[in-house]
């Protein structure tokens, strides 16, 4: 599955929970971790895939996790700025602040209910993941005039592109 880039109205759309883990949910989390493996990425929520459902895939330093319906419980911890990029904003990358620790509870695949926290990049992976379900691109966490310079930046990189 190709992952959807800025200006796709998917992107903006808050997810919708998942109601059941059937086998078409199971389908779309392998095509979700096919995708962020194919483009090297941390993380993918399923609305980067054009599916506004409650998922997101990690690849926490070599460790996979799938979670249905994540919630963000916590974070803690200073203010972090560090630079941040995203597989559906390609090529670009700003310094947002985002909370040193966090913690998100979601269901495994199998049903259970699970907890996934850290620090650090962790942290902020799993930050930027539920933003994109709400319908949050890590744009959005800057000022105007940083955020009309990236994508400007951006726009320039995809006519390059082309």
């Amino acid at each position: 599955m190709a992952i959807e880039t800025y200006g796709n109205p998917v992107l903006r759309q808050k997810a919708h929970p998942v109601e059941k883990i059937d086998s078409e949910v199971k389908r779309i989390c392998e095509a979700m971790v096919e995708a962020m493996i194919r483009a090297n990425g941390v993380g993918l929520a399923a609305p980067q895939i054009g599916i506004p459902k409650r998922i997101i895939v990690l690849d926490l330093e070599g460790d996979f996790h799938i979670l249905i319906n994540p919630e963000l419980v916590e974070t803690s911890g200073e203010q972090d700025e560090s630079q941040e990029g995203c597989l559906s904003v390609p090529g670009v990358e700003a310094s947002v602040a985002r909370k040193r620790r966090a913690c998100v509870r979601g269901m495994t695949l199998d049903g259970r209910q699970t907890e996934v926290k850290g620090e650090g990049l962790i942290a902020r992976a799993l930050q930027h993941e539920i933003d994109h379900l709400n319908g949050i691109l890590f744009i959005d966490h800057l000022s105007p005039a940083r955020r009309q310079s990236l994508l400007k930046e951006y726009a320039r990189k995809q006519r390059e592109k082309s």
